[in-house]
């Protein structure tokens, strides 16, 4: 269903019910996570000839205008990780559709809040 099919009273309750879904702020990460194989160099060791000692996760970080930033993220971590960056990636897309609930309120001359 098109949010334009949708009554004003709908939009504002979509909009309440996918603000009290949102994760904990402080419970998000932004980033993407990376699964890379490394060589360690040393002379005889089996990495030398076949996919590198591995996998090891990274969380990389794009910020405009540098180079990914990428950090290693211990075994231990992985879980607890990929939590934080799924509830960043939720965050972003409950932000997406407030910002098209409220695009649709101001084109229909409505209160916004």
């Amino acid at each position: 269903m098109l949010m334009r099919d949708l009554s004003s009273a709908d939009l504002r309750k979509r909009r309440r019910k996918l603000l009290a879904g949102l994760p904990p702020l402080q419970r998000i990460l932004r980033g993407s996570l990376v699964e890379r194989f490394k060589r360690c160099g040393r002379p005889g060791c089996h990495c030398a000839d076949g996919r590198g000692h591995g996998p090891k996760i990274y969380l990389s970080v794009s910020v405009s205008g540098e180079r990914p930033q990428m950090d290693y993220v211990p075994n231990a971590s992985h879980d607890e990780v990929r939590k934080l960056v799924g509830n960043f990636n939720k965050v972003r897309e409950v932000l997406n559709e407030v910002c098209a609930i409220n695009t649709e309120l101001l084109r229909r001359r409505e209160e916004l809040d």
